[in-house]
């Protein structure tokens, strides 16, 4: 525990209502895409928080003029696209440790061509690139390693893109890869369709239609043929593929509505969260799904989702088992409700864990022991089984400096002892002001020890 470790008290019920900041896979990819269109867009609703602020000032360094206004009390985002080019040929460019951001930026650079190095935080260094440069690199990219092969930083020099065969991406590690080239590809301007073949099981399929979904609102219509090949369609002018629509509003993030729902179905509610429901683009609106087959009440609307406790006979929510390949952030609001469920949740299709802001099977095997829980891992799975008796973590529950491990242990306030959390300000990457808004719908246990 150190001196920047928060209390968490136990809890027995939350209720109230939650505005979700906006999605940061929605938010760092219109950021690119604007700044790439051709004319003015209007960003409603966009995350402010580390990963979009890494991202919107690799794109002012690249030459992205970017402001900002108020309107009617709501920050309002302009982005002057430059028509499918960076002006600034050269940068450093600090990737912090958002792999939302490096990964489609490399590729861009790489297909437009220029001198710039992607670098970030220890942690980024350690997050695989291997498949995406080895991607670029077989189209003709020029992409080298600065330090250790197959991981950032790397240097984007200029090369020579031919796209006549297809281009061939790994799937089965990051859909983040498939992102990048969807993204960059149409920026060659190509006369003949470019097409991409997947190489393998392609992980995380949602986060791919919100890709494609959202090259649509800016002109460009990629063809999906059942998830191994996708084609991007020739282009005739010689201005830039994407057009703004003008005006875009990104919807409420869908893996931290996970947290005020798993809230909502521990703490009685109702707990009710706004920005994202129903007709979500976000995978991670499957959670409600899932949380409804634990037993929890669940509601839904096209743009909210409400939880009212549980309605299993005896009150407790029930354990699953569920692939979790579809919703991978989400997945981890599960492992630790798996704490409070009558039985064993197996979580499955997690492999994806190991290479985000740290290894997340490893971590929360590590922090669900602290609490007592029986836990069982594998390179793909996680089964937690709720303490027989629960423990008090010594030394605070560790962070990793990973924003979704705070966010999810924080639902251990539901257990029966106090405890801390350390480095609670990790949030900071998607969502600063969660534990203010979490402890906004607690009701606390008077002498909790």
């Amino acid at each position: 525990m150190t001196s920047e470790a928060l209390l968490i008290e136990p809890v027995t019920h939350a209720k109230g209502e939650v505005r979700l900041p906006g999605s940061k896979s929605i938010s760092n990819r219109v950021l690119l895409l604007s700044a790439l269109a051709k004319g003015q867009t209007i960003l409603r609703g966009l995350l402010d928080a580390d990963d979009t602020q890494v991202m919107r000032a690799a794109l002012i360094q690249l030459g992205i003029p970017i402001h900002e206004r108020i309107e009617n009390h709501e920050i309002l985002i302009a982005v002057q696209g430059q028509d499918g080019r960076f002006p600034n040929l050269q940068a450093s460019l600090f990737m912090g440790n958002a792999g939302t951001a490096i990964r489609p930026l490399t590729a861009a650079l790489a297909v437009l061509g220029g001198e710039y190095e992607l670098h970030g935080v220890p942690r980024m260094h350690e997050r695989p690139i291997r498949d995406l440069v080895e991607g670029l690199q077989g189209i003709g990219a020029k992409v080298n390693y600065l330090g250790q092969e197959g991981y950032p930083p790397i240097m984007v020099h200029r090369g020579h893109i031919s796209t006549e065969q297809p281009v061939r991406i790994r799937g089965d590690v990051s859909s983040q890869y498939l992102t990048a080239l969807l993204m960059a590809l149409p920026l060659l301007r190509s006369e003949k369709a470019i097409r991409i073949q997947v190489i393998g099981e392609l992980i995380s399929k949602p986060y791919i239609e919100i890709t494609i979904n959202l090259m649509s609102k800016f002109g460009v219509h990629v063809e999906n043929h059942h998830w191994q090949e996708f084609v991007i369609p020739a282009h005739q002018s010689g201005d830039s593929p994407y057009t703004s629509p003008g005006e875009l509003m990104v919807e409420g993030d869908a893996s931290s509505a996970s947290y005020f729902l798993a809230l909502g179905a521990l703490g009685h509610g109702p707990v009710k969260v706004l920005g994202a429901g129903r007709e979500s683009i976000q995978g991670d609106v499957a959670f409600a799904q899932a949380l409804s087959l634990m037993g929890a009440n669940v509601s839904q609307g096209a743009d909210w989702i409400e939880v009212r406790g549980v309605d299993t006979e005896d009150g407790r929510l029930r354990a699953i088992e569920i692939d979790c390949t579809a919703i991978p952030d989400a997945a981890m609001t599960l492992a630790v409700l798996g704490m409070f469920a009558k039985g064993t949740t197996k979580l499955t299709g997690i492999g994806s864990w190991r290479v985000k802001e740290t290894d997340r099977i490893a971590a929360m095997v590590c922090e669900l022991q602290k609490f007592g829980a029986f836990v069982e891992a594998g390179d793909d799975y996680l089964f937690v089984s709720p303490p027989q008796q629960w423990s008090i973590p010594e030394n605070g529950v560790d962070t990793y400096d990973d924003h979704r491990m705070a966010m999810c242990f924080s639902l251990a306030a539901f257990g029966p002892h106090s405890f801390y959390i350390n480095d609670p300000a990790c949030v900071s990457k998607t969502f600063p002001q969660y534990f203010e808004v979490w402890r906004s719908l607690l009701v606390p246990v008077v002498g909790a020890i």
